[in-house]
């Protein structure tokens, strides 16, 4: 990759980051990367185009891992749907990896995932844009496991799940580590058993009374 490009792209990915997308400017990115503002157009045009290719650089590879597992598992299941816990750890674990290896700059932009998906829906839409067919199939993975479950039901829990995620990509709360005297430290084993075993957990919840009575009355309808 071309040296400045690189550059733009580490220093876009720390402090968007550290401060947010909406609160980093351009020009910050320029001057901490010590690059002038043609060079950005010329590679990215835009903010949000610079953005997005921060988030492809390291999610592409990763959506890659996450279709090889679940390849692996779909596989190892023998003709069944893979188990809910296996089609969670597939679609986690590439992720909660990168931490593996900090030389790398994978943990910032875990921490740039986190804080994204707290600042709005810049994250999804880029996500959904480019990485659809991938989305897809983990959808169908999870309707398998849980075929029972009502599809506006499975809608609020994927919602859910993905809260939980970005909550641990981000590194917790510091309000609660205060509450609670306690830190999190962001350990990609642990913090990978203790996703699947609560998000499955939550998966498998029992379907509130008001959301069967009104699955029942939606059957009776058509």
């Amino acid at each position: 990759m071309n040296l400045t490009k690189e550059r733009i792209l580490d220093t876009a990915e720390r402090l968007f980051a550290e401060h947010g997308y909406a609160a980093t400017s351009l020009r910050s990115i320029i001057a901490d990367a010590g690059v002038n503002l043609a060079a950005v157009h010329y590679h990215f045009h835009s903010k949000e185009a610079l953005l997005e290719a921060v988030i492809l650089r390291r999610s592409v590879p990763a959506n890659q891992e996450r279709v090889a597992l679940l390849d692996r598992f779909e596989k190892e299941a023998g003709g069944q749907p893979p188990s809910l816990e296996k089609v969670i750890e597939a679609f986690a674990a590439p992720t909660l990896q990168m931490s593996r290896d900090p030389q790398n700059g994978s943990m910032v932009f875990m921490r740039l995932l986190g804080r994204l998906h707290a600042e709005g829906d810049l994250l999804p839409r880029i996500i959904t844009a480019q990485f659809g067919d991938v989305l897809k199939r983990f959808g169908a993975a999870l309707r398998a496991a849980l075929p029972d479950l009502p599809p506006e039901e499975l809608f609020w829990r994927l919602n859910l799940a993905i809260g939980a995620l970005a909550q641990t990509l981000r590194g917790g709360s510091k309000d609660l580590e205060t509450i609670s005297d306690l830190s999190l430290t962001l350990n990609s084993e642990t913090a990978l058993e203790r996703l699947v075993a609560f998000l499955s957990a939550g998966f498998r919840a029992p379907v509130p009374t008001h959301a069967v009575q009104k699955t029942h009355v939606a059957v009776q309808e058509r």
